[in-house]
């Protein structure tokens, strides 16, 4: 059993939240967007599993990224260490394959709210970078520079 460590937790914890936060505005901008264009842009039950389950899938990817690293970094040799992180990024961009093929294959869900959410976890980490630094004093709020010991 791996014990996962404070700091993947507390990321994991971020993406997810700002994952959560991207899935509900995307579905608030697809049901604005459906009452204007009706006939071109659905707002059903296939945008919000859609949504939901590219959401769980882009948290799902950030976490098993952030094992790897945990893993990587215990890890003395190179060669050994950049094979771990080679297999880990095939089997995480494996994972999004599978579920950009189930989302285009299946019609239970919106194609295009099953791709969207897997942007999220990086446009948040970024956003959160530029909202440091231009208000440095926001940063531990917005979880960057955080102290380790409080968790």
């Amino acid at each position: 059993m791996v014990t996962v460590q404070p700091a993947v937790k507390r990321e994991t914890r971020n993406v997810a939240i700002i994952t959560l936060a991207g899935v509900i505005l995307m579905c608030a901008v697809f049901f604005v967007l459906h009452l204007f264009f009706s006939d071109s842009v659905p707002f059903n039950y296939t945008v919000i599993l859609a949504g939901v389950c590219a959401g769980i899938v882009a948290v799902l990817n950030f976490f098993l990224m952030g094992l790897a690293v945990q893993k990587i970094a215990a890890v003395t040799d190179q060669d050994e260490a950049r094979k771990l992180m080679q297999k880990s990024y095939y089997r995480r961009f494996g994972l999004q394959v599978l579920w950009i093929i189930a989302a285009i294959a299946a019609p239970c869900f919106n194609i295009v709210a099953g791709l969207i959410p897997l942007m999220f976890p990086g446009l948040g980490i970024r956003m959160r970078g530029i909202l440091a630094h231009v208000f440095p004093k926001l940063a531990p709020k917005i979880g960057i520079g955080d102290d380790p010991k409080d968790d």
